[in-house]
């Protein structure tokens, strides 16, 4: 009995580092070039924020559109939004990313003045 157990744990461990590495191995070429952008309405960005246009993602079978967002501004960096580039017979998606920038402009947001400058002092009167 004892033996037929080893012999099954030996075959499960092979079985799921086997399955473990082919699944590492995996890989699939899209073929099919993304439509042409949609058009979206930018909307008016807060200061610090940055507009991060929309792109096609691909979904199983088919291109999938995922919408426009606001993201937070870097300082010193410009977005560069998701596209998709041709290589040989094939189409691979560049991610958006952050790049350094010398024409991005420093964030300037403005300061919030609490209970008028004063310390606050809770129900006591005493302060935190």
């Amino acid at each position: 009995m004892k033996h037929t157990n080893l012999v099954r744990s030996l075959v499960l461990s092979v079985a799921l580092a086997a399955g473990t590495t082919a699944f590492a191995q995996i890989s699939f070429n899209i073929v099919v070039a993304p439509p042409a952008p949609m058009y979206e309405v930018v909307p008016m960005v807060q200061p610090g924020y940055v507009w991060a246009p929309g792109y096609w993602a691909w979904n199983n079978d088919r291109h999938i559109w995922v919408r426009g967002r606001t993201i937070v501004q870097r300082d010193g960096y410009r977005w560069a939004p998701d596209r998709w580039v041709q290589q040989g017979g094939s189409y691979v998606r560049q991610p958006g990313r952050w790049e350094r920038s010398l024409e991005a402009k420093p964030i300037k947001l403005k300061k919030t003045k609490h209970n008028n400058g004063r310390r606050n002092h809770g129900q006591n009167g005493q302060g935190h």
